[in-house]
């Protein structure tokens, strides 16, 4: 089938480009074969390869119904689902299988492949396809192998040749960040497993060390503050490490320092569930990958105290309580950014409660875009303003991002107290919001205060003349808690509080004071490699800025447990500093 594609010079320009490099590598010297016997280390998930087995191609969110059809024969034209299929992460599902049917689909669909697109044609011919499709042909050889004829055999490993010298050529012309780490570490695992491709190793080492050191701060974080993206770069230098240390090379300084910093990042961002906070683009992380990179690291290094790539983590008994602590991120990182300044997402054991909207990208441009507002995301919005806005000439850009002007996390005899505030609806309405989260030292209590209040006398006067051009004089705001799909909600008969009844059989309440109105309404759950965003509830408080400032307290504590009291601070106690 034709698949689709995106044009534009640039884009056709670089398409070409590729493909001439493609053409010319497939005419290079051909490997024999591997130095050693490659092992699987990428992880695939059963039920999804079991899927593929049927038929059912799931990929980027796209569904295609095709038994008995050949991958590339299906009946897709999503370009986003192609791109998924020329990856061939989905040989991890079929490994995962691993009886003579996944074998059989496995190869009649890589050899499919060397048939239609060995060559250099097709869209899979881009660094970081390239990149990802050689460490899963070099992870799961002999799955590939088993059986195959000498011809076979031959055009296997022309194929892989071919792409190790395309990318050789053209690992450069990958974006910084998450491709070009897959193009470089998929360039280090074929010159390493291949004869006589050894020397594409030493440039392609010496280039991920650079990487590491422009890409990775030293804080173990990336420019996107993507917590998921930030897994995808360690499990590869993970993975590009062990394969050098195997083959009893160096791995550079640069390299290791990276593992070092990413690894307690990733536990800061890890819940008590395991799952990664899902902000920026990112999602929970599939099942099993973020342990599995830990251990393989070998890091033993526990979260830190302080900021993890802009978020901060308050942890006690069996709850944590991960929030966005930082500005959102701008530029060529600020792609997918969010508007999520001070959101939080709460998880009590093995069961997320309050979590944010997540990336509407699988399900569209308008999901993707309804999911990086503010509205999205467990925090305050004004007026359906996002305290952060997307340029309108270029909507994937973040422009007039939120400042985060406070961030103090501090130890009292409660529990673990976080104090923040923005000024993101300064410009708009001269208002900074500022938040106050408690944890008891138990993590049986979340207590939150937020403020919105016009500080300066500039911002004093923006609020009046905002206000006065309104009938009512007022400015309205919410605080919504988006709750997980899994969690069962219901206000109480009073409508002063919400019950939340989880799978475990843990009840936690919701209480509030100062707000104008408590509502449940309808929310949604964006998760990748789901059809259709799944429908959830989220908790409204509903309130308004008469004068200068207004003030809503609430809390969420487990059942029969005395709730934190959020008491009315005097006013040098607020975050906000005048």
């Amino acid at each position: 089938m034709a698949h689709p594609r995106e044009d534009g010079f640039a884009a056709r320009l670089t398409r070409w480009q590729n493909r001439l490099a493609a053409w010319r590598a497939s005419h290079s010297h051909a490997a024999t074969g591997f130095v050693s016997q490659p092992e699987p280390r990428s992880i695939g998930l059963y039920a999804r390869g079991k899927q593929l087995i049927a038929g059912n191609f799931l990929l980027a969110g796209h569904l295609v119904e095709a038994p008995g059809t050949l991958l590339w024969d299906a009946p897709a034209s999503a370009p986003k689902f192609w791109t998924e299929a020329h990856g061939f992460a989905w040989l991890d599902d079929l490994a995962a299988v691993g009886d003579p049917i996944a074998k059989s689909r496995a190869q009649d669909w890589t050899w499919g492949w060397i048939t239609r697109f060995g060559k250099g044609k097709g869209p899979g011919w881009t660094p970081d396809l390239t990149g990802r499709r050689l460490i899963r042909w070099i992870n799961h050889a002999l799955l590939l192998m088993n059986g195959r004829s000498p011809a076979d055999t031959r055009a296997y490993f022309k194929v892989v040749s071919a792409q190790t010298m395309f990318l050789s050529r053209r690992w450069q012309a990958s974006a910084p960040g998450l491709p070009r780490f897959e193009a470089l570490t998929g360039l280090i695992y074929a010159g390493l497993a291949l004869t006589g491709m050894e020397r594409v190793v030493a440039p392609a080492v010496a280039a991920l060390a650079r990487e590491c050191e422009a890409e990775i701060d030293q804080y173990g974080g990336l420019p996107t503050r993507n917590p998921e993206e930030l897994l995808e770069v360690f499990t590869l230098l993970t993975w590009a490490a062990q394969a050098l240390g195997q083959a009893g090379q160096t791995v550079p300084q640069a390299h290791r320092a990276a593992i070092e910093r990413i690894a307690p990042t990733l536990r800061s961002l890890r819940h008590s569930d395991g799952a990664l906070a899902r902000f920026h683009g990112g999602g929970r992380g599939m099942e099993g990958r973020l342990d599995h990179a830990l251990a393989a690291s070998g890091i033993r290094a526990a979260p830190g105290n302080g900021p993890a790539m802009g978020f901060l983590r308050l942890s006690g008994g069996r709850t944590s309580v991960i929030i966005d602590a930082a500005d959102p991120p701008g530029g060529r990182a600020g792609a997918s950014a969010h508007a999520s300044t001070q959101a939080f997402e709460l998880t009590s054991g093995r069961r997320p409660v309050v979590v944010n909207c997540g990336s509407g990208a699988p399900f569209g441009p308008e999901w993707h875009r309804a999911g990086r507002a503010t509205p999205s995301h467990s925090t305050l919005s004004v007026e359906g303003y996002s305290s952060s806005r997307l340029n309108r000439g270029t909507p994937e850009i973040m422009a007039d991002r939120a400042h985060v002007t406070q961030s103090r996390p501090t130890e009292t005899a409660e529990g673990h107290l976080l104090r923040l505030a923005h000024d993101g609806w300064v410009a708009t309405h001269g208002l900074t919001h500022a938040r106050l989260l408690i944890l008891s030292h138990d993590g049986r209590h979340l207590g939150g205060q937020d403020e919105l209040r016009a500080i300066s006398a500039d911002d004093r006067a923006r609020l009046a003349s905002v206000m006065a051009r309104k009938a009512d004089a007022e400015i309205r705001f919410a605080i919504r808690f988006h709750l997980h799909p899994d969690v069962d909600a219901a206000i109480d008969l009073g409508g002063n509080a919400v019950s939340l009844a989880l799978k475990s059989g843990e009840i936690w309440i919701f209480r509030h004071s100062g707000s104008r109105g408590l509502s449940l309404e309808p929310s949604v759950y964006l998760e990748k490699g789901r059809l259709n965003p799944r429908a959830s509830k989220q908790i409204v408080l509903s309130g308004h800025v008469a004068a200068y400032d207004a003030v809503i307290g609430w809390t969420l504590a487990k059942a029969q447990d005395t709730p934190l009291a959020i008491r009315d601070l005097e006013r040098d106690d607020f975050p906000i500093q005048v």
